[in-house]
């Protein structure tokens, strides 16, 4: 045997370390294999938690190994270095096997939430939240495991009044550099609890239709109905409008519209949209109308009502409802059609234009005609003229009130 504080001891009693430790796991998985023959959380445990545990119980015996069978003739400082070097590991292994039971545990809430059933909203909601802690909880737990770490060198507990002191400043600072970042951390965790969007619902951001795929603590994803991915900051939905299709129910309502001709038959067209969705098993049997909107301007403005009960099967029945009406009036009703008249006017015959001198004359009142210088002359008759010098007595004056007619004054 050799001595256990010897070098070759020390190797036997780390190579027994791990043999103990690779069998107490062993034994554990075994047992809870065992459990879960009768229950789904025992598999989902080992899924998480076999490889995180067994690093983290693999560094717990070989630190007590070490510790017992150290060689006397190990300085002090190689002595320290070890033990530090071994709590480090103890807490960096200890963190992610703490992050991988919280995401254990929270995958064993999750399960009991199935969102592959009809109305999910409930599910919806309680998965949208339980991922936000989840991902809050692992970076809590990184930042404390960081912190722990940096604390066991005496450097940085010597300066740790100092930081204490500063903190006030370094977090105004802080705050003022990562405003943005802040602002989508608080926001992210804002869409997480005020159920304004959750994972799978039907959103139409940006003019694009898609759904919820993932919520982050500073963005989220939004899968478009063409397999794209629109990846939006956590304040786009906190500070913009947005349209949210299932925040309620999923089932929706849609139309389509026809512009017809006036002699479309309202009648037929609702027989054969009630036979038609009679055929289908896209319509939810919620609602099925057909309404003239408008009749103006040459076309007859026809729109049609139906349900489904989501989105993307909403989509398909309007596809189908539209493709098998359009199909009926070309076969069954042609005059539906929309059309555009044309009246053809023939021109009319030109009169004879008069002359010119004939349409100034035509144009005249007092002149141009006998008639019009007749009822000149009945205007101008009595009109009294003045003739200078009358007053004067100059010879020839044969009147002796000085008047005369207009004739006698042309004369």
């Amino acid at each position: 045997m050799f001595p256990l504080h010897s070098w070759p001891g020390l190797a036997v009693a780390c190579l027994l370390a791990v043999v103990v430790a690779v069998a107490v796991t062993a034994v554990l998985a075994l047992i809870l294999r065992l459990i879960g023959r009768r229950r789904q959380w025992p598999e989902l445990l080992i899924r998480h938690v076999r490889v995180p545990f067994r690093l983290f119980l693999v560094v717990i015996v070989l630190w007590i190994a070490v510790t017992v069978s150290m060689p006397p003739e190990v300085s002090t400082a190689w002595r320290n270095g070890i033990h530090h070097t071994f709590l480090i590991l103890t807490i960096a292994t200890g963190v992610w096997f703490a992050a991988a039971f919280v995401v254990f545990v929270a995958d064993l809430g999750l399960a009991r939430y199935r969102l592959d059933v009809p109305d999910n909203r409930y599910a919806r909601r309680v998965r949208t939240q339980v991922l936000v802690l989840r991902r809050l909880t692992i970076v809590a737990a990184v930042v404390i495991g960081l912190g722990a770490v940096l604390l066991t060198f005496p450097a940085l507990q010597a300066a740790g009044a100092s930081l204490l002191a500063s903190a006030g400043v370094i977090g105004i600072i802080a705050g003022v550099a990562a405003q943005s970042s802040l602002a989508n951390l608080f926001a992210g965790i804002q869409l997480a609890f005020s159920d304004a969007i959750r994972i799978d619902d039907v959103v139409v951001v940006e003019q694009q239709w898609g759904t919820i795929e993932e919520i982050t603590l500073t963005y989220v994803v939004v899968h478009v109905w063409d397999d794209r991915r629109l990846v939006l900051p956590s304040t786009y939905f906190t500070t913009k409008p947005f349209e949210n299709w299932t925040r309620q129910h999923s089932e929706l309502l849609g139309s389509i519209e026809f512009d017809l001709d006036w002699r479309v038959s309202t009648g037929g067209m609702r027989a054969e949209l009630n036979r038609i969705l009679a055929t289908t098993d896209l319509w939810d049997h919620r609602t099925a109308v057909l309404q003239v909107t408008d009749a103006v301007g040459g076309w007859v403005r026809v729109r049609v009502l139906v349900t489904a009960k989501d989105a993307p099967t909403l989509f398909d029945l309007r596809c189908l409802v539209r493709e098998r009406l359009i199909d009926w009036m070309q076969r069954y009703s042609p005059a539906s059609l929309p059309r555009q008249r044309v009246e053809l006017v023939e021109p009319a015959e030109p009169r004879e234009r008069p002359t010119r001198a004939r349409s100034e004359e035509e144009g005249r009142l007092f002149s141009g005609t006998p008639e019009n210088e007749q009822r000149a002359q009945q205007f101008t008759d009595a009109i009294p003229i003045v003739r200078d010098g009358a007053d004067d007595g100059e010879p020839g004056s044969d009147r002796g009130d000085g008047l005369m007619t207009s004739d006698e004054e042309n004369r």
